[in-house]
């Protein structure tokens, strides 16, 4: 046989690109793009868009956080109002937030010791600099998901669970959480690896993380869903923090329930059950603003802090030169 007559190898079929959902314009020049999925949903759950695969399971990582903290008040936490925002957070770093989860975990017999998060200097680059200014050094306290890890320790010593393995996949609280995302999204967990914060991290897609955001904003008063949800849009500045767009549009559209996510995920659902969820491929946050900003509008939100969000200037020297926007 010769090597004409050899069987060719099959070559898979290549991956489409994501499509893309948002150009980088400099002095009217496109220097590059940012690919990603995003769906809409209707006031009904129907899907009215979608753009890319928002089917195919992701990590939403923070975007899971209102699922992470209705699973601590099913296992019996009795959390409420900042504190229960807290738990859901993806906290700046201010001293409201930190003196908030050090008060959480003192009141439960806990100290920042029982964290296991990884030190980390406050996420709001504003609070990392006056932190750093002062002397301090990277605290596991710090880090933006200590009220969530404040509440899960709080959790395990309520339950008589071990505090030390609290992190563990197999870990009757992570167990929990797991179902609990399972059923807002509507569908069972992809994969689980481990989030920045060293959590367990279900997959799903974004449309039942669209679905998930949904169900809690329409959740029964008084269910843990809906307890979450109304903690968050009550105290939007212990979720985020106050110079945040999830704290802006959760303070300025009432009933909006918002949460971003690192690697560039954002999940909202509005009063009325309208939803989105999308994820930008590259993970670069500085597209979030934008796409954000179009998808609400796209959802019929008219309100001045869309604009707000969907800034997102490039300069040149000190002058402004060009713009992130949204291709959609």
């Amino acid at each position: 046989m010769t090597s004409s007559d050899a069987p060719s190898a099959i070559s898979p079929a290549p991956v489409p690109a994501p499509p893309v959902l948002a150009e980088v314009v400099r002095s009217g020049f496109t220097e590059g793009h940012h690919r990603g999925s995003l769906v809409l949903l209707a006031a009904d759950g129907s899907v009215e868009r979608a753009i890319g695969d928002p089917a195919a399971p992701v990590f939403p990582r923070s975007s899971n956080k209102p699922m992470q903290a209705a699973a601590i008040l099913r296992a019996g936490l009795d959390l409420a109002g900042e504190r229960l925002a807290l738990a859901a957070a993806s906290h700046s770093g201010e001293p409201f937030h930190l003196d908030l989860a050090r008060k959480m975990l003192a009141e439960h017999g806990l100290s920042t010791a029982d964290l296991q998060t990884p030190p980390d200097l406050p996420l709001d680059p504003v609070e990392a600099e006056t932190y750093l200014a002062a002397g301090n050094v990277r605290e596991r306290i710090t880090m933006n998901c200590s009220g969530k890890h404040a509440a899960m320790l709080a959790v395990c010593v309520r339950n008589g669970w071990d505090t030390a393995t609290y992190l563990d996949p197999a870990h009757p609280l992570q167990q929990l959480v797991g179902q609990v995302v399972a059923e807002a999204a509507g569908e069972p967990v992809a994969s689980v690896g481990t989030d920045g914060c060293g959590a367990p991290l279900m997959a799903i897609g974004l449309t039942g993380l669209a679905r998930a955001f949904r169900s809690f904003v329409l959740a029964e008063p008084g269910s843990a869903e809906r307890r979450v949800a109304d903690a968050m849009r009550a105290h939007p500045e212990y979720v985020a923090g106050t110079r945040r767009p999830d704290t802006w549009l959760m303070r300025e559209v009432p009933g909006t329930l918002s949460k971003m996510g690192a690697e560039a995920v954002q999940a909202v659902a509005l009063a009325d059950g309208r939803a989105l969820a999308f994820k930008i491929d590259d993970g670069s946050a500085r597209a979030l603003g934008p796409v954000l900003a179009r998808a609400l509008e796209l959802l019929g939100v008219d309100a001045p802090v869309v604009a707000r969000i969907g800034r997102s200037p490039l300069l040149g020297g000190a002058a402004e030169v060009g713009e992130i926007r949204a291709t959609f």
